[in-house]
C-alpha cells in the first residue's frame, strides 16, 4: 500500500477532493465563463457524498460553498444540500456558520436553500459535537420564526433545542401571537406544545388544540444511509461503530432512524416552575446540581432503558418505579413464554443487561423472569447477554438458585466441548467477584453467606477438575487460577474471611497446575497458595474449631511438597511432617529416580524441579547467575578465570570459587534468583517461600539490612 493511500480514510477520497475542487472552481464562474456544463460534475460529487460521506474538511468546503454567494444554480446547490452525508461527527464551527447564513439580505442563500440547511440540522442534531451551540444560537433562531419560507424546519429544531431555560413569558406571548397571525400553523402549534410540556399551567389548552406538527424525522431514509456511513467509516478506523451513548443525557432510542417501541423514553409532563425534568439535564454537572429537583418521568419503566434515570433512582430509590418494573417484566415474561411478546428477545436481554450494569442491582422479578426463560432459550441467543446478566445474580441459597438458574443454564450452555465448559467458569467467576464485593459491603456477619459461597466454591470445582482433563491448555490453566484467585482474595482479606470460611482447592488441582509448563502458572498458584496461609494464619488466631485438622494437613502439604520440590531439592520426599509426595505413588517414584540415574546426567530426581534444575525456572535461574558473573567482569575487581556451566548446585559453587570463579554462597545465590523471578514479574515463588520458611524470610531481611 502507498504512502498517498495510507494517508486517505477513503478508498476513493481523491475523487472526491477532484470533484469538490472542481465545483468550487465552478461556481467562481458565470455559466458562460466555465465553457462547459457544471451539473455533471455536481451530480458526480453528490453520488460520492451519498456513497462514503464527506470528512470534515470537505464538509465545511461545502456549507462555504452553501453559504456564501456563488454563482452555482439553485438546483445544483439543491442537489448538494440533499447529499451532505457526514462521515463524522460535526463540528460547532460547521452549525455556527449554517446559523449565520439564515434571514434576509443580497449575501445570504435563498430561502429554499435557507430551509434544506435547517432540515439538515435536524437531521444530523445527533451527531452534532456540542449541541449545546445550538442552545447558545435560540435567540436568533427564534426571531426568525416570522419568516414564513423556513418557519417548519425552524419550529422543528427549536422543538429539538428547547429546554426550561428557554421557554420565557415573552416567548410564549410571541408564540401565542404567531399562532393567531398564521391561523394556527401546524409547526407553530408543535413547538407550543414543547413549551407547555415546561409550563402546563401557563399556556392554555386552548392555544394548542389546533392541528400541530408531530416533528418526526423530515426524512428517515436519509437518517438510515447516514447511519451506514458513521458505521462503514468507524469500521475502516477500527474505531467503534456507534457514538458512545452519553449517560447524563435522556437516551432516545434510535436504531436506524426507527424508535424502538420495546420501552418507552423519557417524557415529563406534570413540572413546576421550581423543578427540573431529566430532558433537561445535559451534563453531570447538572445532574448533581439539580438531583434534588429533578421530577420523574411519567412512565417509569423507561428506567430499563435509560441510564440516566436508572442513576437518579440509584441515588434516589423510588419504590413504585422497580414494581412498575416488576409488573412489566411478569407480563412480558408470560408473554415470552405463551409467545406472543412480538419481539426479539434480544432486545429485551440487551435493555435488561444494561439495567444490571449500570444499578448493579438485580432484582426479584428478574429471578422469576430469568427461571421462566431458560426453559425456552436454545443456549445460544444472547449468551453473552444471558451470562452477564445471571452474574449479577444476588446471594441467595445455593439450592434453590442451583435448583432455578444454574442447573437450567449448564443443561442450555454445555455441549460436550471445552469452550462451553470454560465459558460457564468464566461466568461463575465473575458471579463471584460480585458476591466478594457484596460481601465487602456488609457491616453485619450473615449466617446464611458462608454456606452459600462454600457451595458455590464446591460446584465450581468439579468443574475445574473436569476442564483440567478435557483442556490441559495453559489458556485452561489461566481461568481456573482466575476463579482460585477470588476464593483467594475471601480466605486473605480479614473483613470477607468474617463472612465466609477458607475452601483450598483440591489436591489433583494443586499439584497438576504446579507440574505446568508455563512459569505464570506456577506463579499465580504459588501466590494463591500464599494468600491461603495468610487467611489460615489469621483464622487460627480467632478459632480453630472451624477447621478440621485434616483439612488443614491437607493445605500445609500443598506448601511442604512445593517448598521441597522448588527450594529443598527433595522432590516427591514423603518423610517431612504433611508432605504427601505430591499424590505420586512410591513405586512411581522409585522406577523414575533409577531411570534418572541411569543417565548418568548430573542430578537425581529429586532435584530436577529445584530452582536451578526446573524446566520452567532453570532458565532464570542461570540468567541470573551469567548476569552476576557479567557484572564482576565489568566492575574488574578480578578477571573471572572459569565461568559456571550450570546447572547451579551447592557442590557446584564451592568448585567454582575453588577453580578461580565467582564466590558466591547457596543461600545467597537461590535469594537472588528469587529476586531475578520478581524483577520478570514472577513474583509468586517468592512469595510462597518468603511466607512458608522463615529462614528465607530471615536471610532476604538480613541481606537487605547489611546492602
Amino acid at each position: 500500500m502507498s504512502e498517498e493511500q495510507q494517508d486517505n480514510e477513503f478508498p476513493d477520497a481523491l475523487s472526491i477532493s477532484e470533484a469538490l475542487s472542481d465545483v468550487v472552481q465552478a461556481s467562481k464562474l458565470t455559466a458562460k465563463q466555465r465553457g462547459s456544463n457544471v451539473k455533471p460534475t455536481v451530480e458526480r460529487l453528490a453520488s460520492l457524498a451519498y456513497g462514503q460521506g464527506l470528512l470534515p474538511d470537505d464538509l465545511g468546503q461545502l456549507i462555504d460553498l452553501l453559504t456564501i454567494p456563488s454563482f452555482l444554480d439553485q438546483a445544483s446547490l439543491g442537489n448538494i444540500v440533499r447529499n451532505l452525508y457526514p462521515a463524522t461527527t460535526v463540528d460547532d464551527d460547521l452549525v455556527v456558520r449554517v446559523i449565520g447564513s439564515l434571514g434576509h439580505g443580497k449575501l445570504k442563500p435563498s430561502l429554499a436553500i435557507q430551509a434544506a440547511l435547517l432540515k439538515w440540522l435536524v437531521m444530523i442534531y445527533h451527531v452534532i459535537d456540542h449541541q449545546a451551540v445550538l442552545s447558545r444560537a435560540y435567540s436568533v433562531l427564534f426571531n426568525l420564526l416570522d419568516t414564513a419560507a423556513i418557519r417548519k424546519q425552524l419550529c422543528h429544531l427549536l422543538a429539538l433545542v428547547t429546554r426550561r431555560r428557554h421557554v420565557r413569558p415573552y416567548r410564549i406571548q410571541s408564540l401565542l401571537s404567531l399562532s393567531r397571525q398564521t391561523g394556527n400553523d401546524p409547526a407553530v402549534t408543535g413547538l407550543l406544545r414543547v413549551f407547555k410540556d415546561y409550563y402546563p399551567e401557563i399556556i392554555v389548552g386552548e392555544a394548542t388544540r389546533a392541528k400541530a406538527s408531530a416533528f418526526k424525522h423530515p426524512d428517515p431514509q436519509w437518517r438510515e444511509r447516514l447511519d451506514e456511513i458513521q458505521q462503514a467509516h468507524a469500521a475502516r478506523r477500527a474505531d467503534r461503530s456507534e457514538r458512545p451513548l452519553d449517560t447524563f443525557r435522556v437516551a432516545r432510542n434510535k436504531a436506524n432512524g426507527k424508535s424502538s417501541s420495546l420501552f418507552p423514553e423519557v417524557h415529563t409532563s406534570n413540572a413546576t416552575e421550581n423543578s427540573i425534568t431529566l430532558e433537561e439535564i445535559e451534563n453531570v454537572d447538572g445532574f448533581v446540581r439539580n438531583i434534588e429537583r429533578i421530577e420523574l418521568p411519567n412512565q417509569l419503566i423507561a428506567i430499563l432503558g435509560d441510564p440516566l434515570l436508572q442513576k437518579l433512582l440509584s441515588l434516589k430509590p423510588h419504590a413504585e418505579a422497580h414494581q412498575r418494573v416488576s409488573s412489566w417484566l411478569a407480563s412480558y415474561g408470560q408473554d415470552l413464554m405463551s409467545g406472543e411478546s412480538g419481539i426479539d428477545p434480544k432486545d429485551s436481554l440487551e435493555i435488561l443487561n444494561g439495567y444490571v450494569l449500570n444499578t448493579k442491582t438485580f432484582p426479584p422479578i428478574f429471578l422469576a423472569f430469568f427461571s421462566e426463560y431458560l426453559k425456552i432459550w436454545n443456549g445460544y441467543d444472547g449468551r453473552d447477554l444471558v451470562l452477564g446478566i445471571l452474574s449479577y445474580v444476588p446471594l441467595l441459597e445455593f439450592p434453590k438458585l442451583f435448583t432455578s438458574i444454574f442447573q437450567p443454564l449448564e443443561a442450555r450452555i454445555l455441549d460436550d466441548t471445552a469452550s462451553s465448559q470454560l465459558q460457564l467458569l468464566g461466568f461463575y467467576t465473575s458471579l463471584l467477584q460480585h458476591w466478594t464485593i457484596f460481601l465487602a459491603s456488609l457491616e453485619q456477619k450473615s449466617r446464611h453467606t458462608s454456606t452459600i459461597v462454600s457451595d458455590l466454591v464446591a460446584h465450581v470445582k468439579d468443574l475445574c477438575l473436569t476442564l483440567i482433563q478435557t483442556s490441559p491448555a495453559t489458556s485452561t490453566h489461566s481461568r481456573i487460577l482466575d476463579f482460585y484467585e477470588q476464593t483467594a482474595l475471601l480466605a486473605s482479606n480479614p473483613n470477607l474471611l468474617s463472612h465466609t470460611r477458607i475452601m483450598i482447592p483440591p489436591s489433583t488441582l494443586v499439584y497438576v497446575l504446579h507440574f505446568s509448563l508455563c512459569p505464570n502458572t506456577v506463579s499465580r498458584l504459588c501466590a494463591i497458595l500464599s494468600n491461603y496461609k495468610a487467611g489460615f494464619q489469621k483464622a487460627m488466631e480467632t478459632s480453630r474449631s472451624d477447621y478440621t485438622s485434616e483439612y488443614i494437613n491437607e493445605f500445609n502439604g500443598f506448601l511442604m511438597d512445593i517448598c521441597n520440590c522448588i527450594w529443598r531439592s527433595r522432590a516427591f520426599n514423603r518423610n517431612d511432617v504433611n508432605s504427601h509426595g505430591c499424590l505420586v505413588p512410591s513405586s512411581l517414584t522409585e522406577d523414575l529416580a533409577s531411570y534418572i540415574n541411569s543417565l548418568n546426567m548430573g542430578g537425581s530426581l529429586p532435584t530436577l524441579f529445584s530452582l536451578s534444575y526446573s524446566p520452567i525456572l532453570g532458565l532464570s535461574a542461570i540468567s541470573y547467575f551469567r548476569e552476576l558473573e557479567d557484572e564482576e567482569l565489568e566492575r574488574g575487581s578480578g578477571e573471572l578465570s572459569t565461568r559456571h556451566a550450570g546447572p547451579v548446585t551447592r557442590a557446584s559453587l564451592n568448585t567454582l570459587a575453588n577453580n578461580g570463579g565467582l564466590k558466591v554462597a547457596w543461600d545467597d545465590y537461590r535469594l537472588g534468583v528469587l529476586t531475578y523471578l520478581e524483577r520478570k514479574g514472577i513474583t509468586g515463588v517468592g512469595q510462597l517461600m518468603y511466607n512458608t520458611m522463615t529462614n528465607v524470610m530471615k536471610r532476604r531481611s538480613m541481606m537487605a539490612a547489611s546492602s
